[in-house]
């Protein structure tokens, strides 16, 4: 008898998560039934549910190059009494397995509606394809989504650090904040491109090691000092010695919606050092750019969906896929699979104190996953000074 297997997406969307859907319905198709979770655990829940049937299959392959999320996403507080109503539902409908895309708050609640099913003497087969940008997943080298989203802040960072660099007699500091939650893996991505010690990004502020005020204000001066401008970059989870708690735009059903961090570190260079500076959150582009989408990315992705159809067939069950590499010489991967449980208990992966302290290291580890194909601009040049006088920016010395 034929498997009935429910697929959904939830957490927030990326570049390349609907690859990983098209890749699990294309290789399971014939061999199961399939049905679509509308609006990830919430349509779960709601019993928002439909058969894929031929019609459907097709509209959804012609996502494998879309952003977004097709079938829904968004982010749901999923509690027991939720999840218990959500395995009723998918008792009434007879099926049997059930498959997410998504982060790591979607793998523990995968993990804990296996172990609800169990208790309610369900059998019910979970298994969990890996997503998201911030690269925090446990116990896979990374994550799809994290490829393009870190090709984007690079590009990115490297042109809007090149637009200050021609308006420095106009504005002198620029403040650029990248997604990551309570990682650094993003913000880390945006030196990428840095190509000579007067292009930018000049610092890189990460969330795995405060941000000490006065080094802050030092870094800033001397960058402006010797470059004329300074293009800084801080990832949304970052927190000041100063200040103690990370800054925050809003709550939302109990998630705290990180923001701002960028908007304090302005006014203290505007207070503290008198010059323009100007703060910008690079928004939702980081995760939902198709026309900077990672090739790679797409590629893994979509194979994510394939390897996650294959578990199901062996009849595997708390599994997540996850993605490793298999040699040093160059770049390759190969699909495989771990715990759920031993996921939920890594927590948040954080950025390696040895990608910290040797950033070319992890550039070396990233640049097949963002693309090889990427390249840095010519280097910012050091202009011949005619006057002594304009030899630095008018910022005073220290």
């Amino acid at each position: 008898m034929a498997k009935r297997v429910a697929i959904g997406q939830a957490g927030g969307p990326t570049a390349v998560i609907n690859a990983s859907l098209v890749g699990f319905v294309e290789a399971l198709h014939q061999e199961a039934e399939l049905f679509g979770v509308y609006n990830g655990y919430q349509g779960l829940f709601e019993n928002d549910m439909e058969k894929l049937d031929s019609e459907l299959l097709g509209w959804i392959k012609l996502h494998k190059l879309v952003n977004g999320a097709c079938l829904g996403s968004g982010r749901y507080e999923f509690t027991k009494e939720k999840m218990q109503r959500s395995i009723s539902h998918l008792k009434s409908r007879g099926i049997d397995t059930l498959v997410f895309i998504g982060g790591n708050g979607t793998m523990a609640a995968l993990q804990k509606l296996s172990e609800e099913a169990r208790q309610m003497k369900y059998d019910l087969q979970v298994i969990g394809i890996p997503k998201t940008v911030d690269n925090d997943l446990a116990e896979t080298d990374h994550a799809p989504g994290f490829g393009s989203a870190a090709r984007y802040i690079a590009t990115s960072v490297r042109d809007i650090s090149r637009d200050l660099c021609a308006m420095q007699n106009f504005e002198q500091v620029r403040i650029l904040e990248t997604m990551g939650r309570n990682t650094g893996w993003l913000a880390a991505a945006s030196g990428l491109l840095k190509n000579g010690e007067k292009d930018g990004p000049h610092y890189i502020y990460v969330p795995e090691r405060p941000i000490n005020h006065a080094l802050f204000i030092d870094h800033v001066h001397e960058a402006v000092r010797s470059y004329g401008y300074a293009t800084v970059v801080v990832a949304e989870g970052c927190t000041i010695n100063a200040y103690t708690d990370q800054v925050e735009k809003a709550t939302v059903n109990g998630r705290a919606v990180l923001g701002g961090i960028s908007k304090v570190l302005e006014d203290i260079v505007k207070t503290e050092l008198g010059v323009m500076a100007r703060a910008e959150i690079l928004g939702m582009n980081q995760r939902s750019s198709s026309t900077t989408a990672s090739t790679q990315d797409r590629i893994e992705a979509y194979e994510a969906g394939r390897e996650a159809a294959r578990l199901v067939c062996c009849d595997e069950t708390e599994r997540m896929v996850t993605i490793q590499r298999t040699t040093d010489l160059d770049y390759n991967f190969s699909m495989n699979s771990c715990p759920l449980h031993v996921v939920a208990q890594g927590g948040e992966r954080f950025l390696p104190d040895a990608f910290i302290d040797d950033p070319e290291a992890f550039y070396n580890w990233l640049r097949p996953l963002a693309g090889k194909d990427l390249q840095p601009y010519p280097i910012v040049r050091k202009r011949r000074i005619r006057n002594e006088k304009h030899k630095h920016s008018s910022i005073p010395s220290s």
